[in-house]
């Protein structure tokens, strides 16, 4: 099977293009110095204080979220700026709890190489902006000389910035030379810039295919891992519910058939007893099948699932949704599943007294949701548990899961999803 064809790169040398890449480039050559200057001095603070009382540490700290910053900052910017199809990338996270958590996210975020990527693109515009900025002076000397003739006093004119002054009878002709020298060179950097970005920031197509095929077989996994997880929830439920009920349904009446002729009333309260058990794994069977899909999801949308579901829930729920139109059923449903297991968890494990529920459809079509409860905090990702259904369910969706539970409260769960249509 031959490999699908790589999507057309825009031309940098497009018009509009160079004219808007030399406005950036000069930007950057006032604004870059000014960031590299900010980055290496929270670098080197960081170093030395960290000795003093670990001050260095929030230096430090700055230092990795102002690489992320600079990273987002030039591929937004150069995404705008060629229509590469660059996605935004997220700060990256480990999906674990607690403070051993929160340092692999640091050292993940410092080891991105596409936060690398991004510093050193904007490394590159920075400098070729800085030469940006002086051949543009350049240019509007060459153009002053070429009019020098109609104001000029005396025999010579000085070139700017070179310390080179120009007699006055060679001023129109080294005016207009190096006029046309500087805007040919500004021209030149700025498709320069073009291509030296899009060889640093636009992934070749083995990448995109390394990539896209690493990102499959995670959801494969986070699917394969999900159902499992799903089919163990299932089995418990059945096995710990409605099973043994149904088994006192039939011993129940096995006791009445035998009473019914020696002692009709008994039997008859027997039945009674019979019939509400089988009232309640009724109800347990629709609970379980809840679940697993839920029909007001299909028919209302989110929005009115997770309204239902705060209704039901035990423990008070403040729901707070706003969503513009409808995501895809897989990514609807993901989110539902993500936000019923962690209202049951807050219930079952957490001794929440409150739980707060906030879905958004972002404007790069993500769905966000985060449940926070005020309880013990303290919870963990375990093999089969509910946190890893979560994990799994909203890696199968293509989204990511981030769950922080520090001792003590309160606990959040975090979910992104790519929205679909």
């Amino acid at each position: 099977m031959s490999s699908p064809p790589a999507a057309p790169v825009p031309s940098v040398v497009a018009p509009a293009r160079v004219t808007a890449a030399i406005a950036h480039l000069a930007a950057l050559g006032v604004i870059g110095p000014v960031v590299f200057t900010l980055l290496i001095t929270f670098l080197g603070l960081g170093v030395g204080l960290l000795p003093v009382l670990g001050i260095g540490i929030l230096f430090l700290l700055a230092v990795v979220y102002m690489i992320y910053g600079v990273g987002w900052f030039e591929t937004a910017r150069v995404d705008g700026l060629y229509g590469f199809g660059l996605p935004l990338r997220r700060l990256r996270t480990s999906g674990r709890p607690g403070f051993g958590g929160f340092l692999r996210t640091l050292w993940m975020q410092l080891t991105d190489p596409w936060s690398w990527r991004g510093v050193a693109s904007f490394a590159i515009a920075t400098i070729l902006g800085w030469i940006v900025v002086l051949l543009v002076s350049v240019f509007a000397s060459g153009v002053v000389l070429s009019f020098a003739p109609l104001f000029a006093d005396g025999n010579a004119i000085p070139l700017a910035r070179t310390g080179i002054y120009v007699p006055l009878a060679w001023a129109v002709p080294v005016g207009v030379v190096s006029a046309l020298v500087a805007l040919a060179a500004i021209v030149g950097l700025a498709i320069l810039h073009g291509t030296l970005t899009r060889a640093v920031l636009v992934p070749s197509q083995e990448a995109q295919l390394a990539e896209a095929a690493r990102t499959s077989s995670a959801q494969h996994a986070g699917a394969v891992r999900a159902a499992d997880v799903e089919r163990t929830r299932i089995e418990r439920d059945l096995h710990d519910g409605v099973q043994p009920r149904l088994v006192s349904v039939g011993m129940t009446l096995g006791l009445a058939q035998q009473k019914i002729d020696a002692d009709p009333e008994a039997a008859k309260a027997l039945i009674s007893e019979a019939h509400t058990s089988t009232k309640a794994a009724i109800t347990e069977l629709r609970q379980l099948a809840r679940g697993i899909h839920t029909s007001v999801l299909d028919d209302r949308g989110l929005d009115a699932a997770l309204s239902a579901l705060a209704g039901r829930s035990v423990v008070p729920v403040h729901l707070d949704v706003r969503l513009d139109g409808r995501c895809s059923r897989d990514a609807e449903a993901a989110a539902y599943f993500a936000i019923a297991e962690a209202l049951t968890n807050a219930a079952k494990h957490a001794r929440a007294t409150e739980v707060r529920v906030v879905v958004r459809r972002r404007d790069a079509g993500v769905l966000w949701a985060r449940v926070e409860d005020d309880g013990v905090g303290g919870a963990r990702i375990i093999a089969g548990g509910g946190l890893d259904g979560i994990v799994n369910r909203i890696l199968a969706a293509g989204g990511e899961a981030r769950i922080d539970s520090p001792a003590g409260g309160p606990t959040s769960v975090e979910v992104t999803l790519p929205c679909g249509s």
